[in-house]
């Protein structure tokens, strides 16, 4: 073989024998590599079937519709110096080429062992033309003479140990050395360079231990299929994937700052600074509507009312409210993808474990509503929610708890991508309602048009308020009178940067309180991930939830199960009911909580709910010229219109003037040592109540009345 050659003849021309060398290693890697990928179009288009070839010599990556019209000129192309190249954590079949301008291909073979071939050759050609970026190209003999001068001191062993090493391109790296620091020293700093050189050493040592999991033999000791080398490969590979990602956000980071154009824009943070106006209280008299009205009037009245707004209780007419018109649906691209060099810019100066509470995160990445309008999605399915008490022993009230438990969360995520929804305002409260028709229980509980529901449909009342602001507290509270049942919450939100994900923790309790039968059940809540961050963000969710009934001795265990590194499928769920004083589980569920479920029970018996084709209640709201300067919506109004319109700057002005108030309100209440009052929630113990909650009316008026015996 000729790499044999290379090494016995070493005492001939060096120079050439090195040269030979070199084209030896990357020749051999240049394998050539094309076939049928699925690429992500758009939401329109969807995923369609195209012709890629891998263009090593050129280092680009390109698509044709079809294999029979590669000849003609390619409908695409990426050039892969500087790209990033990752398996998505959302299948194994799926993985994404990120250039160093920003776009991006979103890919998806036909299995796992497709996939990995294609992303292992597209690194190896995307880590060559990295290395040759910004080179001045010198004439080979030039080249040579550096490499002969660099190895003239090495021994023959040294050579023959880079030899043996050749089908990786730490080879490369290593015979190249001297040129390529002195090449690329003004094009990236020294520590970027040893990192990179360090990376390529780390790959190398990475193939080499693929290389000698796959080469075992089958017949004795471990085989390539064990599962511990199986996640030891899986472990592997996304260690490296992760570190790649880290070195080309520092990579571009560094670029931007150097103004050194390498195929794509400087990286630059595009929200605008707060204007001097807004620092000193003033409104916004740029910001007009079509008809001439300047929306900074209603800017300028929340200024004169905040300082007074603590503690007052709101007066909610409910007859006022009508059937929500606004639409949830989100865009699931657009201003995300164009603005990604955003992203990557805010990643580059967070660290791994990074409380994001007090981190702003750019306005583009915001859901058109808050949190708290949030936290009503998981009463929309307000019929099973109902149906709860209805159950004709503690076990089925248990069971039926679950059930509207586990299909709760489907509706607030009904978007592909996941977006961030507005940081509540202290101070700030939402309020809706349902209607339930009493005639149609689950699952066809939805009022019907033409159907009056003054008289033959039960009321739903649901209030939000953010309690605090440090930590960021929420409270949330239904009732349905009729059936005398409620349920009130308080969750504090805390948000970490886990370096491609950012994982949100709910932090809290729940309460149910069933009052015909004198239940309590208390439950937590999961944690959430937004994954991909990089690319496409989407989330999962994950962690163990228990609810118990301290009368009954029925609890029941949830576990939100996140996507494993290697194999596995996304939003899993299982849980087990159980009667404590017997230890006997006596129904099982498992599935996907937003897709089906199925219900095990321990007589046999089956049902199979899918949350997607349940019927959602939409909610009832007043309108905003009615609602009060601080509930959501009206609070959030022009910042809501802005995202709509896709003006990011004017969403921001807005944005960053209700965040500015709220800390001028503080340094106000902290120089005056006025505390905050809250309108509908009171702090007990940990968690925070409801004002005026059933089980306290129902408390008090039966206090006189002597208990009555369990039947």
């Amino acid at each position: 073989m000729q790499t044999e050659a290379v090494v016995e003849h070493h005492s001939g021309s060096q120079s050439s024998c090195r040269t030979g060398s070199k084209s030896w290693q990357y020749s051999d890697l240049m394998e050539k590599v094309d076939g049928y990928l699925m690429k992500y179009t758009n939401l329109v288009t969807g995923w369609q079937y195209r012709y890629f070839v891998l263009n090593n010599e050129a280092g680009l990556l390109e698509y044709f519709v079809n294999e029979q019209s590669r000849n003609q000129k390619p409908r695409g192309s990426l050039p892969l110096a500087g790209a990033v190249i990752s398996p998505s954590d959302e299948d194994s079949h799926t993985f994404t080429v990120n250039a160093i301008s920003g776009e991006q291909y979103k890919l998806r073979a036909s299995d796992a062992k497709e996939r990995q071939h294609w992303v292992s050759r597209l690194q190896i050609c995307a880590q060559h033309h990295t290395e040759a970026m910004g080179k001045t190209n010198p004439p080979l003999q030039t080249r040579s003479q550096s490499l002969l001068s660099q190895g003239s001191g090495s021994s023959p062993g040294s050579q023959h140990r880079i030899n043996q090493n050749a089908n990786s391109l730490l080879g490369v790296s290593q015979l190249q050395h001297s040129s390529l620091y002195s090449s690329r020293k003004s094009l990236l700093p020294d520590h970027l360079l040893e990192a990179r050189e360090m990376m390529s050493q780390a790959q190398g040592q990475h193939r080499d231990l693929i290389q000698s999991i796959e080469g075992l033999p089958s017949s004795q000791g471990p085989s390539p299929l064990d599962q511990d080398l199986l996640l030891l490969k899986a472990t592997s590979l996304a260690t490296m994937n992760c570190l790649s990602d880290c070195l080309h956000i520092l990579q571009i980071q560094q670029m931007a700052r150097q103004k050194i154009a390498l195929g794509g824009p400087a990286i630059e943070w595009l929200e605008p600074k707060i204007p001097d106006i807004l620092k000193n209280g003033g409104t916004l008299p740029s910001i007009t509507t079509e008809d001439g009205k300047i929306e900074g009037t209603a800017l300028e009245r929340l200024e004169m009312e905040s300082c007074d707004n603590s503690g007052e209780q709101e007066e909610i007419d409910f007859s006022q409210e009508v059937d929500d018109s606004s639409s949830s649906e989100e865009e699931d691209l657009g201003a995300v993808e164009e603005e990604r060099s955003v992203i990557l810019h805010l990643l580059s100066q967070l660290k791994l474990g990074m409380d994001l509470t007090r981190v702003v995160l750019p306005t583009f990445i915001l859901e058109k509503r808050s949190l708290l309008e949030m936290y009503a999605d998981f009463m929309s399915h307000p019929d099973l929610f109902v149906a709860i008490t209805d159950g004709p022993s503690p076990m089925d009230r248990m069971v039926c708890f679950v059930e509207y438990y586990l299909t709760s969360f489907h509706e607030g995520r009904k978007g592909a991508i996941a977006k961030k929804p507005y940081n509540p305002i202290i101070g700030e409260t939402f309020h809706c309602s349902w209607r339930v028709p009493k005639a149609t229980t689950p699952p066809t509980g939805i009022p019907q048009e033409g159907t009056s529901c003054t008289s033959d449909c039960y009321n739903v009342h649901f209030v939000a308020e953010q309690v605090s602001h440090h930590p960021p507290v929420s409270g949330f509270y239904a009732e349905c009178q009729e059936r005398q049942m409620c349920v009130n919450t308080h969750v504090w939100t805390k948000s970490k940067f886990m370096g491609m994900s950012i994982g949100v923790s709910m932090i809290g309790e729940g309460n149910l309180h069933l009052l015909e039968h004198g239940e309590e059940y208390t439950f937590s809540l999961p944690s959430a991930y937004a994954r991909s961050i990089l690319t496409v963000p989407w989330v999962e969710l994950g962690g163990k939830v228990n609810v118990n009934c301290a009368k009954t001795g029925y609890s029941a265990v949830i576990t939100f199960q996140t996507k494993p590194f290697y194999g596995g499928k996304l939003h899993r769920v299982n849980a087990e009911v159980k009667h404590n004083p017997t230890n006997t589980v006596v129904c099982r569920v498992q599935g996907e909580w937003n897709g089906t479920l199925e219900f095990a029970y321990t007589n046999g018996e089956t049902r199979v709910i899918d949350v997607t084709k349940l019927p959602v209640t939409r909610k009832r709201v007043r309108p905003n010229e009615l609602q009060g300067p601080y509930e959501s919506r009206r609070l959030w109004q022009h910042v809501t219109e802005s995202l709509k319109e896709r003006d990011m700057e004017k969403a921001t002005e807005h944005k960053r003037f209700l965040e500015e108030r709220q800390r001028k309100e503080e340094r106000h209440r902290a120089e005056t040592q006025t505390p905050w009052r809250t309108k509908n929630f009171e702090s007990k113990g940990d968690g925070w109540v409801y004002y005026q909650s059933l089980w306290k009316t129902a408390a008090h008026s039966t206090s006189s009345v002597p208990p009555q015996p369990n039947p």
